[in-house]
């Protein structure tokens, strides 16, 4: 047993339908009066009535609220330090940028951070990393656990379709994610930590197994956000984002050096998960069927992907995390990823 390690867990999770309205009641019970709220562009007109009215209800003290559309590090510094001393905790509202730039300013300020996504397109609303611009290039920084995890499933449902694809495919991603783990460890390269991966595992074959007949079912949007949240606790046992961020990641850090208007992040990460699912020899007909049915590959057809791009990204995948031993760190996985994105008869209808 490994004693004296601390886990974080969020003290708030609450995802369901009317979630947002409630958001007074859940930060009351936490004993929290008094909060800064960051909204992402234009959701104070869709959003701030009613949360304002849920706060006011139950007597929380909103001491500043404002649209934020940066993830400059430098910019989020400065607003981190420009919060007034009394703030117990920050609430951001939105995607994944404010979600990003609202859980670094906590964590600099050392006080709880409230993430309420506004979209189900990855797994960064449950992180311990946010993705900033530092220098101009998209790093991820060290920051905490949420403390609170508020997602309306309403909100989810009306946000455009591909967000929920983009969901998905860095859902299905924890398969080659942890695959490529335990691969390093049996290489010497790390150290698997079985109970994040038991996490890892039980997240996204929860979310494999759902039945549905639309991906705006209540039952699937609950499922993947859940899903996507458990990914986020994994990630803190284990100390890094091993469990869930693999290989196919790598090639979507990659796509994003080279492209200069890439894609959503879940969307490149779930056309490589296909690709190192078929590379690893793993539940590539898992990945594949779930893809295809819930029309991921559909929609990511019509975005013209290039499949040159994703070949240089392969070549230049290991340099983004050259301590990683993953299968694309070794030439042989490359040469064969490089040959499937080239033959593969999915990805000659999806890329060109």
């Amino acid at each position: 047993m490994q004693a004296g390690k601390g886990i974080s867990i969020p003290s708030i999770l609450k995802v369901g339908k009317g979630a947002l309205a409630r958001i007074g009641s859940y930060l009351k019970k936490e004993g929290i009066e008094q909060v800064v709220i960051f909204f992402g562009n234009g959701l104070i007109d869709l959003f701030g009535t009613d949360v304002m009215a849920s706060l006011k209800q139950e007597e929380i003290r909103v001491l500043e609220y404002s649209e934020l559309d940066t993830v400059d590090i430098d910019d989020i510094i400065t607003l981190a330090f420009a919060m007034p001393n009394k703030t117990q905790a920050v609430i951001s509202i939105g995607g994944g940028k404010v979600i990003d730039a609202g859980k670094y300013a906590a964590f600099l300020r050392n006080i709880p951070f409230i993430s309420v996504p506004t979209s189900s397109s990855s797994d960064g609303f449950s992180s311990a990393s946010a993705s900033l611009l530092v220098h101009g290039k998209r790093t991820s920084v060290p920051a905490r656990l949420a403390y609170g995890i508020i997602v309306d499933t309403q909100i989810i449902r009306t946000a455009p379709e591909k967000f929920i694809y983009s969901g998905i495919g860095d859902m299905i991603s924890k398969i080659t994610a942890i695959y490529d783990w335990i691969y390093e460890e049996k290489c010497g390269y790390s150290e698997v930590n079985d109970f994040a991966v038991m996490i890892a595992k039980k997240a996204v074959n929860s979310f494999v197994r759902t039945p549905y007949e639309s991906i705006k079912d209540e039952l699937f949007l609950k499922e993947l956000v859940d899903s996507l949240a458990m990914s986020g606790i994994a990630n803190e046992i284990a100390g890094s984002s091993a469990p869930t961020s693999g290989s196919e990641h790598l090639i979507s850090h990659a796509l994003d050096k080279i492209l200069e208007i890439p894609q959503l992040h879940g969307i490149q990460v779930g056309i490589a998960t296909y690709i190192m699912s078929k590379v690893q020899d793993h539940r590539y007909v898992r990945v594949e069927t779930v893809l295809r049915e819930t029309g991921f590959f559909d929609y990511a057809a019509t975005l013209q992907m290039k499949r040159d791009d994703f070949i240089r990204a392969i070549d230049m995948a290991p340099s983004i995390k050259p301590f990683r031993h993953t299968y694309l760190h070794e030439e042989s996985y490359r040469e064969a990823a490089k040959k499937l994105v080239r033959e593969d008869e999915v990805l000659s209808r999806v890329l060109v």
